[in-house]
């Protein structure tokens, strides 16, 4: 196992030096869902909220967190984006969010990938909590990167 790279010798928190890292095309691809009652599912598919078009202006919370990710997380590089993609579909009892980071650049956009699901489920639930307070976000996670010295990672692979 690696080890922690946020750390110095001296067990100090730090922001890793990248200076040194080839910059190469790097892709980060998060998901996760959000579980609701089917009569919120309802009004999302049917447009009918009362605050708007729910999975668009989610879409939108989506691009803006995954830009605003370094000022978010202390020790995560401001990176220029090339591409973010957030996508949704509806699945039994709720819906899945997949968002999609590229960067041409010394490290990754995992975090931003993360950063840019678990925004735009909460714009879901920000825009649906006034029906259905029980919704759950659940299964956030990482499910593939590619690029970078480590190579390509591909959950459950």
């Amino acid at each position: 196992m690696n080890s922690l790279t946020h750390f110095d010798a001296q067990g100090q928190a730090h922001m890793v030096d990248v200076a040194t890292k080839a910059s190469t095309h790097r892709i980060g691809v998060a998901g996760g869902r959000i579980e609701m009652q089917a009569a919120t599912l309802a009004i999302i598919e049917a447009g009918s909220a009362k605050k708007g078009d729910v999975l668009g202006i989610a879409r939108i919370a989506g691009i803006m967190a995954a830009k605003k990710t370094s000022d978010l997380i202390p020790l995560c590089h401001p990176l220029a984006l090339t591409r973010v993609a957030v996508e949704f579909e509806v699945v039994h009892a709720g819906i899945a969010c997949t968002a999609t980071v590229e960067t041409v650049g010394p490290t990754g956009v995992e975090m931003e990938a993360l950063t840019a699901v678990q925004i735009a489920l909460l714009t879901i639930y920000d825009m649906c909590k006034a029906v259905d307070r029980s919704m759950t976000i659940t299964d956030v996670r990482l499910l593939e990167k590619h690029g970078g010295k480590s190579g390509s990672f591909i959950a459950g692979s």
